[in-house]
């Protein structure tokens, strides 16, 4: 069994070089998708001074199965993902950032991901967005995350009808969030697809241009 399924996978660079930027965002794209498929999202949240860093799963996918399985179905595509994550994070920190300077975010599969990394390693990072995701593991599962965020900012977005993420897991994900304290903004976008809003880029360009050094 491969356990180490996504290391030395390519990582995707957007935006400011790690010389002049502000900002470091680590995106994670969804299930299916690519690193290079995030750019029209990428372009979308550009800012100034934000370099954006891609990473690309194997096989186009995190992890196998639905991310609301029994956690030991995703495995060790989850474990493994969750160790790609924490690599980039050091290699941003070797580059000069602090966590203040580092933000997470997903779509779909990725945001799952980005959720359940910030939520498993809890810091005052400087955000997290979380595009039609939720925390990872089935509904109604106990959640003993320790750590706390000091008020750093969440946002969370999603429908109240996605085929693929429960209302209910994305109002417990901002729940989860807002009782380790995070400031969450928490949206809810009554009939939308599972995509990514105006609304949603608006309120993440919001976040990423409110940061200082």
């Amino acid at each position: 069994m491969q356990t180490h399924i996504h290391q030395g996978q390519p990582v995707l660079n957007f935006g400011a070089s790690v010389q002049e930027a502000r900002l470091v965002v680590i995106m994670l794209h969804g299930r299916g998708a690519t690193a290079s498929g995030m750019l029209p999202l990428v372009q979308a949240l550009d800012t100034k001074d934000v370099s954006f860093w891609l990473p690309q799963a194997a096989m186009n996918r995190w992890y196998p199965y639905s991310a609301f399985d029994p956690i030991e179905m995703n495995e060790p595509d989850l474990s493994s993902a969750l160790e790609m994550i924490d690599q980039l994070t050091h290699t941003v920190r070797e580059n000069g950032f602090s966590d203040q300077q580092l933000v997470f975010g997903g779509f779909s599969q990725g945001g799952c991901l980005a959720a359940e990394y910030v939520a498993r390693n809890a810091r005052k990072y400087s955000g997290l967005f979380v595009f039609s995701g939720a925390l990872i593991g089935p509904k109604g599962m106990t959640r003993n995350y320790s750590g706390a965020f000091d008020s750093m900012p969440v946002f969370i977005g999603g429908s109240d009808v996605d085929p693929w993420v429960e209302y209910d897991l994305i109002q417990d994900t901002a729940s989860t969030f807002e009782q380790m304290g995070a400031q969450v903004d928490f949206q809810t976008y009554p009939g939308m697809a599972h995509t990514v809003n105006q609304d949603e880029i608006d309120r993440v360009r919001a976040m990423l241009s409110n940061k200082a050094d």
